[in-house]
């Protein structure tokens, strides 16, 4: 049996990298194939969570191979049949926006685009501070769409940021399990 090919893509929500990367390596140890997308700005941006550079060689290390962090790179994806389900940990208010209205000007919104010409599963780790905001219609929308499936996620802080939104990372091996088989891992609202 093959493992399954996890196109694993990371956005700029950075102060949710390291656990992402706990999953990465969570995954890896269940026998998936991680497959490292990310976008421009998780790519290049050092951050107080980290030096690009560091993220980057962690990453790849981690995956055994280079990271997808062009458009270009990423548009090979559906029509080569190069995933089987595609995660998105982190991600940003500002994809699932581009996500939910058809924009494709990243390498993860490439990636997702591609990957869907397949009908296959896209799994959103939702991790921004509008969620309960200007984000909200658009992940409203994403849970209306087919092949879209959602990381339970919780208010991360309702007192000081009262409209953020942040999944609990520590399910997306089984909201993966079960996207895989075409259902939601319930409550969504966790």
């Amino acid at each position: 049996m093959t493992a399954v090919r996890v196109g694993f893509a990371m956005c700029g929500s950075f102060c949710t990298f390291s656990k992402a990367l706990e999953q990465m390596e969570e995954l890896l140890r269940h026998g998936y194939e991680i497959i490292p997308i990310m976008s421009f700005n998780a790519c290049t941006t050092d951050t107080r969570f980290g030096s690009a550079k560091e993220i980057r060689e962690k990453v790849e290390l981690l995956c055994g191979r280079k990271i997808i962090g062009t458009i270009e790179a990423a548009e090979p994806l559906g029509p080569k049949k190069m995933t089987d389900i595609l995660l998105v940990a982190p991600c940003t208010g500002n994809t699932a926006a581009k996500l939910a209205h058809a924009v494709t000007d990243t390498p993860v919104t490439m990636a997702v685009k591609s990957h869907l010409r397949q009908g296959k599963p896209v799994v959103l780790a939702i991790a921004t501070n509008d969620a309960l905001g200007a984000s909200a219609q658009n992940i409203g929308r994403l849970m209306n769409s087919r092949h879209y499936y959602f990381v339970p996620f919780r208010q991360d802080d309702p007192l000081q940021k009262p409209n953020s939104l942040v999944a609990d990372f520590t399910l997306i091996p089984k909201t993966l399990a079960l996207a895989w088989e075409g259902k939601q891992l319930q409550p969504v609202l966790c």
